[in-house]
């Protein structure tokens, strides 16, 4: 999978684009996913993502990730046409209070949130019980194999 870095932060997240690149493999690998997919992985902070959430889904407050997928699933995908997944948006804010919170390394959640957003751009959503279900085994599954939960 090849993946496009755009960070709009002043911290430096280079050390996180082969993490990325580690996870998407094991997704791919999971998921049974063609190589060639793309994506981009946008780092923001907290102001950046309140305003994308504000103009693109009507809520006024800042969150932790935002996906805007391409494609609804990967049913619609057709081969050899257009390869790419979508946008994934991270705010490294919301990623540094909730790694606290959930008692684990910023990189964790960096990885979770990641992951949660590729989920997305492949077409897995948590809106039901059931759907959720899934998703987050999955997340699990692509996840825990890079990077300890308790890392």
């Amino acid at each position: 999978m090849e993946i496009t870095f755009i960070n709009k932060t002043n911290q430096d997240m280079h050390a996180y684009e082969s993490f990325y690149h580690s996870i998407a493999k094991n997704a791919e690998k999971v998921l049974k996913l063609e190589k060639d997919l793309e994506i981009s992985v946008t780092f923001v902070r907290s102001r950046t993502i309140h305003r994308i959430n504000q103009e693109y889904r009507n809520i006024d407050r800042p969150t932790d990730v935002i996906s805007f997928a391409i494609r609804d699933n990967l049913e619609d995908f057709i081969p050899d046409e257009n390869k790419d997944l979508g946008d994934i948006f991270i705010n490294i804010n919301y990623a540094k209070k909730q790694a606290k919170e959930y008692q684990h390394s910023e990189r964790r959640e960096l990885g979770f949130l990641f992951t949660h957003g590729l989920l997305h751009c492949l077409g897995y959503d948590h809106m039901n019980p059931k759907d959720e279900k899934v998703m987050f085994a999955l997340q699990d599954q692509i996840l825990d194999p890079i990077i300890s939960r308790n890392d």
